[in-house]
């Protein structure tokens, strides 16, 4: 062929439809005011990070606190400004190209996401706990990550007061793939919003300043089985994508519903293939449980529990629940509803696996921050019910229960900081006897947490609880709530168990210290006992508020 030839295919080719469909790709529509409450936690994450690079050594810790702080307190802004716009409601929509739902549940998780890690970045920046070693104030976080533990370098760390001050862009990082993950609108943005807030937690848990070997082996446990769940939703997302052509939520529920008309050619061989379908929704959600902690997808919960850093393991216990929950409702609720008589015989057992799982289980733990780890597994079981009942209510019930819930395991975590013999925390349940007696408060404020944690009526563990079971038995799910009353029961005895410890017990000579934390920690569970104590006693109008935050954008 002559080289005139081959030029003459080239202009061909230019004008032929391509070039006309290249001249009419648009620039992307992107609303940053709507998007405005991840891109400021995500830049000031990005800024934390240039700190690291650029501020003395000795100005960081201030700095990050404060950064953080107000990154937090600015993005809360905002998202109140969008729900007062009516974002959350009538002006609710698909943002940033198909991407993100800018809607009530999205809106209402990501306030609580927001405050829940505002008050977790408190406990990261306690440094009052410990004695001050070498003449520098210590905290939760290694002196040097990267040192061997017990190596010289390490203790050289020590030494100069080196702090790891890496944890706060972390933390930041992750809420800002925590906000994305209950408002991501298809599932690629689902998957890497999964991927932004996993990555710095598998980190974070591995940073402890006390017991590093055993918070290094925690980081592994979670780091393997959360790339097992990321491997098994990044499959279950091919075969959903082979399967509706497309990885959009709308267009994946029309292609369920058979409402679609105009189908690609290429596409047309698998579309409509129900084995891909159910494969890849069990995986999808399987890789969703992971992260929620149901039964039997729970077993990182208690090893990662007990071997992170107690404030990281406070936040994730948190925050990450409340990110897969409301990425899971968005899920069954708006790319699955046509599938709900498949999925939710499936989600009935796992409910009544992973409540009576986590209660019976939990009877049997002699460490308290395993024995948390198990009650947030029966928690999960408990919020489950309200994912099963398909109902609007069972929404406004999830979202108040998640609201509740975050707020208690933040205060428990960070009242657990504060028990401490020689060798750290003392986590060991037989170091808290006579509690009662030797700090009456703190053993008062975890009482009032774990009586919540219980459903004790007049705390919002009750008013969450009587929530998702009413939506439950409205939805017909009536067998579960029986179920869950048992296991609430269960779970009762192992609560008051420690309460009995506490108070009944005599205090043991070589026993256990309350150290006197700096004003953040005593934030962090005055605002815990301060949500536990309104949520109880006046519930109505957050449940109003989660009520009217309960329509999904389709």
């Amino acid at each position: 062929m002559s080289a005139a030839a081959v030029h003459s295919l080239w202009t061909t080719a230019a004008t032929s439809p391509l070039k006309e469909q290249i001249s009419k790709i648009g620039a992307p529509k992107i609303e940053y005011g709507q998007l405005s409450p991840t891109l400021i936690v995500i830049g000031a994450a990005v800024v934390g990070v240039l700190v690291e690079a650029f501020v003395p050594r000795k100005s960081r810790y201030y700095v990050q606190v404060f950064l953080a702080v107000v990154a937090l307190a600015a993005a809360f802004a905002a998202v109140v400004g969008l729900a007062a716009g009516g974002y959350g409601t009538t002006k609710a929509h698909i943002a940033a190209m198909g991407a993100i739902a800018v809607d009530g549940p999205a809106l209402f998780l990501q306030g609580v996401i927001l405050l829940t890690g505002l008050v977790a970045i408190f406990t990261f920046a306690e440094r009052r706990l410990d004695p001050e070693a070498h003449g520098n104030r210590v905290d939760s976080f290694a002196a040097q990550a990267s040192a061997v533990p017990g190596s010289d370098s390490e203790k050289a760390a020590v030494k100069a007061g080196f702090t790891t001050t890496e944890v706060f862009p972390l933390a930041l990082f992750a809420i800002g793939g925590m906000l994305v993950f209950p408002s991501a609108n298809d599932l690629l943005t689902l998957f890497i919003a999964l991927e932004v807030f996993s990555l710095p937690l598998y980190l974070l848990c591995a940073v402890a300043r006390r017991k590093r070997l055993m918070s290094q082996e925690a980081a592994v446990k979670y780091f393997l089985l959360g790339a097992f769940a990321s491997a098994f939703t990044l499959f279950g997302i091919a075969l959903l994508y082979g399967y509706a052509g497309s990885v959009s939520y709308a267009t994946i529920a029309d292609v369920v519903d058979g409402s679609i008309q105009n189908i690609d050619p290429a596409l047309a061989g698998t579309m409509g293939n129900d084995a891909l379908l159910l494969i890849g929704a069990a995986m999808v959600v399987m890789g969703l449980l992971f992260k929620v902690g149901a039964v039997p997808f729970h077993m990182w919960t208690p090893d990662v529990y007990q071997g992170a850093p107690t404030p990281v393991t406070g936040f994730m216990a948190a925050a990450t629940k409340v990110a897969a929950f409301g990425a899971l409702l968005r899920l069954l609720y708006v790319v699955l509803p046509g599938l709900r008589w498949d999925w939710r015989p499936v989600m009935w057992a796992i409910a009544i696996i992973t409540m009576l799982g986590g209660a019976i289980v939990a009877i049997t733990q002699t460490d308290i921050k395993r024995l948390l780890a198990y009650s947030s597994i029966a928690h999960a079981g408990f919020i489950l019910a309200g994912v099963i009942a398909t109902t609007p209510d069972g929404i406004s019930a999830v979202l108040f229960y998640l609201g509740a819930y975050s707020f208690v395991t933040v205060g428990a975590f960070a009242v657990v900081t504060l028990v401490r013999d020689a060798g750290g925390e003392a986590t060991h349940l037989s170091k808290w006897a006579g509690l009662g007696r030797r700090s009456p408060l703190v053993a008062a404020v975890f009482a009032v947490f774990l009586l919540a944690f219980a459903g004790i009526p007049l705390t919002s563990g009750f008013a969450g609880k009587f929530a998702v079971f009413k939506a439950a038995a409205e939805g017909g799910a009536g067998a579960l709530v029986v179920v869950g009353v048992i296991s609430s029961a269960i779970a009762a005895f192992f609560y008051i168990r420690v309460i009995v410890l506490m108070f009944f017990s005599e205090p043991k000579a070589d026993g256990p210290t309350v150290a006197v934390p700096s004003p953040l920690t005593m934030t962090t569970i005055a605002v815990g006992v301060a949500v536990t104590v309104v949520l109880g006693l006046a519930p109505q109008y957050f449940l109003d508020l989660a009520n009217q935050a309960s329509v999904f954008v389709r």
